[in-house]
Order: C-alpha cells, then sequence, then structure tokens
C-alpha cells in the first residue's frame, strides 16, 4: 500500500485528555502581555556596516551568509558574523521572531543576535549573528567520543531548557541548528524561526519541525503540544550519534514518518497514546502502521558505534523518545540523568566549563544528590527502576526500564573499565552484529492491524451503550 502524500488528518474527541507541561507551564502568567504578544517597535541597524562574503545554505524561510563587520578592526574576533537574510513572511510572524531572539539572546549555548537590519529599497530584513565555526553533523559523527556526545547533548539541554524557563518552544530541534565548533567545545542552538510562546491548552499548527525530526504528537495531529516536543529532537539526535546514522527515523512523508518510528518504538505504545488522548488514527495510517513489537536498543548496536553505546544512553534513549509527550523527561530530568556523570564529574577529556553554565551544573548536581539521599531515605531498596541491559524491549511507559535500559536514578558506572565491560556485553547481545537502517529493525512481516486495547475498545462501547 503506498504512502498518501498529504498530510495525516487524525480525529480527536472533544472529550479528550489534554495535559499542560510539566515544567514552566505557567512563565506567560507571570509575564506582561508585551512579553509575548505581536506587539514590536523594532530598531532597525544600518545594513551598510555589513559586508557578505559568501553563501553558507539557505533555508524555507532564508538565506545564511557569513559576513563580515565594517566597523570592526580587522584583527577583531567578531568581525566575521552570519547575516541570516529573510525571505517575504506575515508581519506577525517576523515580530514573533525578534521578540523570541531578544528574549533567548545570550543564554546558555545559545546564538546571540547582534543587530536586525533592514534593505532601505526592498525592505528585506536580516538578522545578523555571532559566526560558529560549526564542524559538519556528519564529520562530527565520526571525530566524538562517547564523553563527547554526553557531553554535546548535555549543553543541547542546557540551552533547551534555558529557552523553557523563558515560555518559550524552541520546534526545529535538528543537527542542522545545532552549531557545535568541536575544536573550541563550543554548541550553539540558533534558528528561532519556528519557535513559539507556550501557553497552557493552547492548540498550534502541527505543521512544524523537520520530518525526521517530528514527535509523535505532530504526526497524530495532537495541537496542544509542549515544550516536550523539543525533547523528542533531543532523543532523535542522541540516537543519531549514538548509532552513527545520519538520520535514526527516516520517513518519505508524514505518514511514513510514523512507521518508521513505530517499527523501532512498536505498535502497543502508539495506540495506547492515541487511546489516552482520545486519537482516532487517520485509516491508511493506521494500516500503514500495522502490529509491530518494539525493538531494543541493543539490537542496533555494531562493532563501530559499540563504544557509544552503554546502558545508560538507552535507558536515556526510553525516556526522551517516549510516544507520550507528557511522560517523556523535562530538560531539567534529562541533565540530572545518570548518562550524564561524568560530564558532571568532569572526568579527564573535559575542559573547565565556563560561567554561568559551571554554576548551572552545580545546582543541577546538589538538585540531584538531594533527590538520590530522599529516596535512599524512603526505600531501603533504593535503585532507580529500570532493567539491566538483558532486561528485553521496553514498553511505552517511561515508569519502566526499557530496551536494555539501566535505571535513570542509579548512579552510572565511573570507570572506563566497566564501560569496556558494558560495551562487550552489548555487542554480545546484539547477536546479528546489528541493525543498519531503522527499517530492519522489522522482526518479520507485518500481521493484521490490530486495533486499541481491549480494555479501552470496552470502555468505548460501554460508553455507546449509556
Amino acid at each position: 500500500m503506498a504512502p498518501p502524500k498529504r498530510y495525516p488528518k487524525s480525529n480527536r474527541r472533544k472529550d479528550s485528555l489534554r495535559l499542560v507541561a510539566r515544567d514552566h507551564a505557567t512563565v506567560l502568567l507571570k509575564k506582561p502581555a508585551a512579553y509575548y504578544d505581536d506587539s514590536l517597535n523594532v530598531t532597525w541597524g544600518s545594513q551598510d556596516q555589513y559586508e557578505v562574503i559568501k553563501q553558507l545554505g539557505k533555508g524555507k524561510y532564508g538565506e545564511v551568509y557569513e559576513g563580515i563587520n565594517l566597523r570592526l578592526a580587522a584583527r577583531d574576533k567578531d568581525r566575521v558574523c552570519v547575516i541570516k537574510v529573510m525571505r517575504p513572511v506575515k508581519e506577525h510572524r517576523l515580530r514573533r521572531e525578534v521578540k523570541i531572539l531578544q528574549h533567548v539572546s545570550g543564554g546558555p549555548n545559545i546564538v546571540r543576535l547582534l543587530d536586525i537590519v533592514r534593505d532601505p529599497d526592498t525592505k528585506t530584513p536580516s538578522f545578523v549573528f555571532d559566526f560558529v565555526d560549526a564542524m559538519p553533523f556528519k564529520e562530527l559523527q565520526a571525530a566524538v567520543t562517547d564523553l563527547d556526545v554526553r557531553y554535546y547533548i548535555f549543553q543541547l539541554l542546557i540551552a533547551l531548557d534555558y529557552c523553557h524557563s523563558r515560555g518559550i518552544m524552541h520546534r526545529d530541534v535538528k543537527p542542522g541548528n545545532v552549531l557545535i565548533d568541536h575544536a573550541k567545545r563550543q554548541l550553539k542552538l540558533i534558528d528561532w524561526g519556528l519557535a513559539d510562546f507556550y501557553t497552557p491548552g493552547k492548540e498550534y499548527p502541527v505543521r512544524v519541525a523537520t520530518r525526521f525530526y517530528k514527535g509523535p504528537e505532530l504526526l497524530v495531529d495532537i495541537k496542544d503540544y509542549t515544550y516536550s516536543l523539543d525533547v523528542w529532537g533531543v532523543g532523535c539526535m542522541l540516537a543519531a550519534l549514538v548509532f552513527k546514522k545520519p538520520v535514526f527515523f527516516r520517513g518519505e512523508d508524514e505518514f511514513d514518518q510514523l512507521v518508521k518510528v513505530v517499527r523501532v518504538l512498536g505498535s502497543d505504545g502508539l495506540y495506547a497514546y492515541c487511546d489516552k488522548y482520545g486519537v482516532e488514527l487517520d485509516p491508511r495510517l493506521a494500516q500503514l502502521c500495522g502490529y509491530r513489537p518494539r525493538v531494543a536498543w541493543r539490537k542496533f548496536v555494531t562493532g563501530d558505534n559499540s563504544a557509544l553505546c552503554s546502558p545508560e544512553a538507552f535507558d536515556l534513549l526510553d525516556r526522551l523518545l517516549q510516544y507520550d509527550h507528557h511522560e517523556r523527561l523535562t530538560c531539567q530530568e534529562a541533565l540530572q540523568h545518570a548518562y550524564f556523570d561524568p560530564v558532571r564529574e568532569g572526568l579527564p577529556g573535559f575542559k573547565p566549563l565556563p560561567e554561568p553554565m559551571a554554576a548551572m551544573m552545580a545546582q543541577l548536581e546538589a538538585r540531584r544528590r538531594q533527590q538520590q539521599q530522599q529516596q535512599q531515605a524512603g526505600s531501603s531498596g533504593g535503585g532507580g527502576g529500570g532493567g539491566s541491559a538483558e532486561g528485553g524491549e521496553a514498553g511505552a511507559s517511561g515508569s519502566g526500564g526499557g530496551a536494555g535500559g539501566s535505571g535513570g536514578g542509579g548512579a552510572g558506572p565511573s570507570g572506563q573499565g566497566r564501560q569496556q565491560q558494558q560495551q562487550q556485553q552489548l555487542m554480545q547481545q546484539g547477536g546479528n552484529g546489528g541493525i543498519r537502517d531503522e527499517a530492519e529493525a522489522e522482526e518479520g512481516p507485518p500481521v493484521p492491524l490490530r486495533g486499541p486495547p481491549a480494555a479501552a475498545r470496552a470502555a468505548k462501547e460501554t460508553a455507546v451503550l449509556a
């Protein structure tokens, strides 16, 4: 059955469950309307101050160039800049992007907005940013170590938590919008053109984010999504880095994108997710998904990527790549995960972090240790509730262990020897030497379509009879 080429359109019951973000949900309630509305008087700079050198890239909403600030001396390190020339957009969209940039610019690991200029004749606006000598994602994948991956994902989470704490969803987290200067160990989150302010309960367009990084909520037409949409993008990036894949979920269109997710995470979780939020899948989409078992992360381990794989990485993937957007870790929770213990503990190979990130990390570590003490005091059993690497495939719930994941609350191994032992175990458990592509994660042909869980069907039938 060939996938339809139009965007999926699912139906949702009017009385369906609607939940708000688990963190930073009330930020805008504490802000004046001028913080988030369309009212904005832009102070335009002079474009004559800048000279374009070469094109760096282009997208749907603009073209990006390397440029120089002519008012700065040739030896000034800030002389080189990035100029984003906007394509025609609606005025309110431009004002929103400017306002969001002003709120987040200069935050930890977020690109700094230097100037806003406009062509006096065409009125075409341009944004001027700091220049980042970024390494292409494909080259980065070949260069990074296990500690590097942990470090950069940690930095990305810091950037996202910062913007979430200001009531802003990025809505386009992907490698192309995460610039990494590997030589300087710097990460910058860029491109706020699709970002928006989060209001609890508000319905937003689902045509945001880049296809390969779209969360399931977008693909099943849930419009009241939250900051956790960004967390899904982080999970996709982590999976691509750990398993050394250019893209982890590579769909041909929006229908096929969900199919690719189901082939890894399984169909039970998808149907439970839809049932929880009162979503009736587009029939063609449901037929394409069919029934699929969940695939354990260890099945993706190969000789090429085993050094990047660990039980902590698998457990974090379980908690980031949840169908249920409400069950995903928040950025703050993810920052406290055991996967990042080596980053927080400053193992050899990491340079001291500059302020204010070092202070933020210290606060997170103190909070994490306090929670561990409370857990130990409350339960003699302790532990984070996760499965071991031998634990089999994970379900869709965020409370369990996972596809070979370890408990999220416990401390990870601190020694290189133990990490090597774990990697060897993972390779042995992989069995078939790893799966080369997410499409190969299928375990046999799809069986006929199954519906929602029996209990859910019975509840629906009872409601109809009533």
